[in-house]
């Protein structure tokens, strides 16, 4: 874990350091900008430029390590994370860490949501799938999950949104709450808070129903085809329970060990579905971070990423160890 979060922290910070429009270069857009506004008045037609102070560039270099070497800055940024200092956002101007804190949550409520749809409807299905293998309910299914499938969660997600939001008006045109939430009764609440998390939920879950389905659909198929399985029919075992009892437990195992990777990626957010529906969470702070060059907020948020991902698969790893006795890491 540890050489893969330096290799990624390390190549992404080498990215914010070379790609032009920084913190310092926006600050100067925005005070000529300002500058050409109150000089606007005048009728000149000859842009206005702002120069800054003797020395304030200089102390805004420092400020953001920009007059150090790359390495020498990496690792300075380093030792402020060892001590859960992610620094100050330039555009919000509050430490990142409160930022990332207030919107996790929400990110983390859509994700968790979708995560726990995609599998109690996956499993299900990929054991109808593949007990009714080449029946038109099999081949029906997957055109319907692989056309779900071909479709990006943030596409479906706008396609959702223009149908049922702006079309028919049956649910909000995006948002985490109403306005007035805290003026809803409590069952008010509990209906807006399941209206404005339909359709985003939809989006986040679409992408793996595929996946999770046909891997569900040949594990419990392989095991069906196993000599144990032909063993258990021809002793009069009864087919329910040689599927549910025998071939669908050893058929979960590539579904259990998926389950660690599955929970880093849904809860680390997503960026173009919370932009669709805006949603103020991880992914859509990410997204407007990237896009204003905020380069503290953008790091802080590939630390909360990446721990995730490398935590889900070490969770991955030991979750295969419990589920299947063979497996020891020794």
């Amino acid at each position: 874990m540890i050489p893969t979060f330096l290799g990624i922290t390390l190549l992404v910070f080498t990215i914010t350091r070379f790609v032009p429009g920084g913190p310092i270069d926006r600050l100067m857009m925005e005070m000529s900008m300002s500058g050409s506004g109150e000089a606007g008045g005048g009728g000149g037609s000859a842009e206005s430029s702002v120069d800054l102070p003797p020395g304030a560039l200089d102390s805004l270099k420092e400020h953001y390590h920009l007059d150090k070497p790359m390495i020498h800055a990496y690792f300075l940024w380093l030792g402020d994370l060892l001590t859960l200092d992610l620094g100050k956002s330039f555009k919000y101007n509050i430490p990142v860490l409160e930022l990332i804190t207030k919107r996790f949550p929400v990110s983390m409520y859509f994700g968790l949501i979708g995560f726990a749809l995609a599998y109690s409807v996956c499993v299900p299905l990929g054991v109808a799938k593949a007990i009714r293998h080449g029946s038109h309910f099999d081949f029906g299914s997957s055109f319907l999950v692989f056309l779900g499938y071909s479709i990006p969660g943030w596409a479906l997600g706008l396609l959702l949104l223009l149908l049922f939001g702006a079309e028919l008006e049956w649910f909000p045109l995006g948002g985490f709450r109403s306005s007035s939430w805290e003026q809803l009764s409590f069952f008010g609440r509990i209906g807006d808070q399941i209206e404005h998390t339909f359709l985003p939920v939809i989006a986040y879950a679409a992408g793996s129903f595929a996946s999770l389905t046909i891997l569900m659909k040949n594990s419990l198929m392989e095991n069906l085809g196993q000599d144990y399985i032909r063993t258990a029919f021809a002793k009069g075992v009864p087919s329910r329970r040689v599927i549910f009892s025998h071939a669908l437990r050893n058929s979960l195992i590539p579904i259990c060990t998926g389950l660690g990777h599955a929970i880093g990626i849904v809860m680390a957010g997503s960026y173009l579905i919370e932009k669709v529906f805006n949603i103020d969470g991880i992914g859509y702070l990410g997204f407007t971070s990237i896009m204003d060059r905020d380069y503290a907020v953008v790091m802080g948020i590939l630390v909360i990423n990446t721990g995730l991902i490398l935590l889900g698969n070490i969770l991955s790893d030991v979750l295969y160890v419990l589920v299947d006795p063979r497996i020891r890491f020794s």
